[in-house]
């Protein structure tokens, strides 16, 4: 698709306007396409003209004096694109990661009535993304308090995965390739860690939450785990930590020895993650386990003294429908899971298969819709609130994925990640250590190598580079 942009500078609003409209197009900014948008700015004048293959429309609006330029160019857009493809995104034009940390931000701006009205009105969201954006932030805002002025988490980066799901955008690796990669990085990792940890005591920080993601950390053996685990324990200062959780997402890597493992170390909290419990959805999405080894997983992990279990699903999956979808979400509450974590699917990049009828065709974006209704209705009806949430460019419907919790098992890192509360420390392959001053809010990162053989052949520069932390510290402290 074509996008022109006219005697305005709003052209970032306008491409992501497009792509929630347009997942599956590449956004040029001249040539010939069947798909061509024009946005115009003439004074007090703007106006937007969209060709979509047959169909066209083209709309005026007329500037009121101190009424928001960029918000009502945006506003005119998504009308004209709702009008032509019989489709209104239900978080209006909105395309941003923290809804809730928006909110907030208005919240203290305006209160919360003008705030809900805003987000309504202006941005065009529809009241019930709009509640959501304010439940979540109150119950977000209650952890972030738990956060003080020296506060930091850890993040620990396993990128390996049994094998590669056809959905995911990690940095993750087949254990069947990269075999012979795992013990020499679990070698240097751990050398990390320990120079991570000497950072952190030299600046007296305190350790919040710890966190163990990938790929799938379970991926390694007991031993490897233990190894892990003993450094972090040998080396940081655990006494404040208010949540220490392990990703064991693949149920086919739960055993009871690794378990043990993890809860012997003071592991608080973990993830099991069928993403569903229908079988021909996993095959379809590459995974070697079964749902009924997910439930086995599960209740392993109950025997094993684990009262803090999360679940995800992600809706829209392929060979998924709503009655699939719905026995997904039933049969995780049945189990008794303590968070639920919904993800949207979000389309790769790249993937433009682009036609008349792909465009048009809005079945995919209702029924994953339908699906996280259902999901919000059957959570909030079961004794879980959403405590938070985060979006994703080109997901289906441009919808949210939201975490969900009974009382008290809310993720702390997850809130914390999300919200950028603290500075968060981490090591591996593709970890981003995040620096978060907490008077100016300043932020700065320290990026790791991506690929585990990139961090392994170059290990010593990693470790150069941590030690701008304590360049960052001494500036903004």
């Amino acid at each position: 698709m074509v996008l022109n942009v006219i005697n305005h500078p709003y052209e970032f609003d306008m491409k992501n306007l497009c792509t929630i409209f347009f997942p599956y197009e590449k956004i040029k900014m001249q040539g010939s396409e069947e798909i061509v948008i024009t946005t115009k700015k003439d004074g007090s004048c703007l106006t937007v003209d969209a060709v979509v293959y047959d169909k066209r429309l083209c709309e005026n609006y007329k500037l009121v004096s101190g009424e928001d330029e960029q918000t009502a160019m945006s506003a005119l857009l998504y009308d004209v694109l709702s009008d032509i493809l019989g489709f209104k995104p239900p978080w209006g034009i909105l395309f941003g990661v923290r809804p809730a940390k928006l909110m907030h931000r208005f919240v203290e701006q305006m209160g919360e009535e003008k705030a809900r009205a805003y987000f309504i009105n202006d941005f065009l969201a529809t009241p019930e993304k709009t509640n959501l954006a304010i439940e979540v932030m109150k119950h977000e805002n209650q952890i972030i308090s738990l956060s003080g002025e020296n506060s930091f988490s850890l993040y620990v980066s396993i990128p390996f995965c049994p094998t590669r799901c056809s959905y995911c955008s990690f940095v993750s690796h087949s254990i069947e390739r990269t075999k012979a990669l795992v013990s020499p990085y679990v070698e240097l990792l751990c050398k990390e860690l320990k120079s991570i940890a000497q950072v952190a005591k030299n600046l007296s920080l305190r350790l919040e939450t710890v966190y163990f993601g990938g790929g799938t950390p379970t991926t390694l053996n007991s031993n490897q785990l233990y190894t892990i685990l003993k450094t972090i324990e040998e080396n940081f200062d655990l006494s404040n930590v208010r949540e220490y959780t392990v990703e064991a997402g693949r149920p086919d890597t739960v055993t009871e020895e690794k378990l043990l493992t993890l809860k012997s170390a003071g592991v608080s909290r973990i993830s099991i993650n069928p993403q569903s419990f229908n079988d021909e959805v996993l095959e379809a999405i590459g995974r070697r386990h079964t749902a009924k080894q997910t439930i086995d997983a599960y209740n392993l992990a109950v025997k094993s003294g684990f009262d803090n279990i999360n679940m995800d699903f992600i809706a829209g999956l392929p060979k998924d429908n709503l009655d699939s979808f719905r026995n997904s979400i039933d049969t995780a509450v049945n189990l008794g899971a303590n968070s639920v974590t919904v993800h949207t699917l979000a389309l790769k990049s790249g993937a433009y298969m682009v036609t008349k009828d792909l465009t048009f065709d809005l079945s995919d974006r209702i029924t994953t819709s339908d699906m996280v209704d259902y999901s919000y209705n059957k959570l909030s009806s079961s004794g879980y609130y959403p405590y938070y949430m985060y979006r994703q460019s080109k997901s289906l419907g441009n919808l949210e994925n939201v975490g969900w919790c009974k009382p008290s098992k809310d993720c702390l890192y997850n809130v914390y990640m999300m919200d950028e509360t603290h500075s968060v420390f981490s090591a591996g392959a593709g970890a981003v250590t995040r620096l978060k001053a907490q008077k100016s809010g300043k932020i700065d990162r320290i990026y790791n190598f991506k690929y585990p053989y990139e961090y392994i052949d170059r290990f010593e520069e990693i470790l150069n580079r941590k030690e701008s932390i304590y360049d960052f510290y001494s500036k903004y402290k």
